[in-house]
C-alpha cells in the first residue's frame, strides 16, 4: 500500500471531506482496528492545526484502555463515569468542550489540553470507543469540527469487520 498525504485547502467543511477522502484511502482493505486507529490518529494529528493529543481508547467491558494515538503518553484506562471520554463513551453522544477546566471530573492526562472533542465510536448497538482530540487552545473545536470528525469516526468503524 503507497499513501500519498496531501494538503487540506479551502473552507473547514472542505478541508474535512478532504480528510475523509485520505480516510477512506488509507483504511480501504485493512480491517485491523489497531492498524486503521494508529494510521488515523497520525493523519488527523499531521492534517489539522492545533491539537496536541490525537487517539483512540477501545472499551474492553468495563472501561476505556488507551489504544493508538499521537501526542504525550496518556491515561491508560478510563471509567466511564469519569472525565470527557468517560461521558462520551456513557450517553455515546459526542461531547466538545470549550474548557475542560469547566467540565466536572475532567480528566487532566496533559495539562497543556484546554479544549477537546470525543466521539464515540458504535457499531450496532456495541461500544467499540472513543476518538479523542484535545488541543492546548481554548474553544478550539465547533460544529465543523464535529461534523467532520463524526464523519472521520464513521469511516474507521466501517472499516470494521
Amino acid at each position: 500500500m503507497s499513501f500519498a498525504h496531501q494538503t487540506l485547502t479551502g473552507s473547514k467543511p472542505e478541508q474535512y471531506a478532504q480528510l475523509a477522502d485520505q480516510a477512506r484511502a488509507l483504511l480501504a482493505g485493512e480491517p485491523d482496528r489497531i492498524a486503521n486507529a494508529a494510521n488515523l490518529a497520525a493523519l488527523i494529528y499531521h492534517a489539522l492545526p492545533d491539537f496536541n493529543w490525537v487517539g483512540f481508547y477501545f472499551f474492553d467491558g468495563r472501561e476505556l484502555v488507551v489504544g493508538p494515538f499521537q501526542g504525550l503518553p496518556a491515561c491508560v484506562r478510563i471509567p466511564l463515569d469519569k472525565g470527557v471520554c468517560g461521558a462520551a463513551a456513557r450517553t455515546r453522544q459526542t461531547q466538545r468542550v470549550d474548557d475542560v477546566d469547566a467540565f466536572p471530573g475532567h480528566i487532566a492526562c496533559d495539562s497543556a489540553s484546554r479544549s477537546e472533542l470525543v466521539v464515540p465510536l458504535v457499531k450496532g448497538d456495541d461500544l467499540v470507543g472513543v476518538l479523542d482530540l484535545d488541543s492546548p487552545r481554548l474553544a478550539r473545536f465547533d460544529a465543523d469540527d464535529q461534523a467532520g470528525m463524526e464523519r472521520i469516526a464513521a469511516i474507521f468503524l466501517d472499516s470494521l469487520t
